[in-house]
């Protein structure tokens, strides 16, 4: 899904992206899992953190991005 390679992009981890959408960090779990489909103001709010639109947000994405992919803390 989109949101999980705009998220790693930013290298920010669910949480993070939960506290900058104002949403759960379950059910950002579960939206990037397949187990749970966004209600219309959740997909807003975490479509103007990540900066893209809704629409985007929901897309299927056929990059390959790993889920260590961010920056380095070393």
């Amino acid at each position: 899904m989109r949101m999980k390679v705009e998220r790693l992009r930013r290298g920010w981890s669910q949480q993070k992206l939960a506290v900058e959408a104002g949403v759960g960090y379950a059910d950002v779990s579960r939206i990037e899992c397949g187990w749970l489909r966004p209600y219309p103001g959740q997909a807003e709010k975490i479509a103007r953190a990540l900066g893209i639109g809704v629409e985007s947000l929901l897309e299927e994405c056929d990059e390959g991005v790993s889920d260590d992919a961010g920056p380095d803390k070393g």
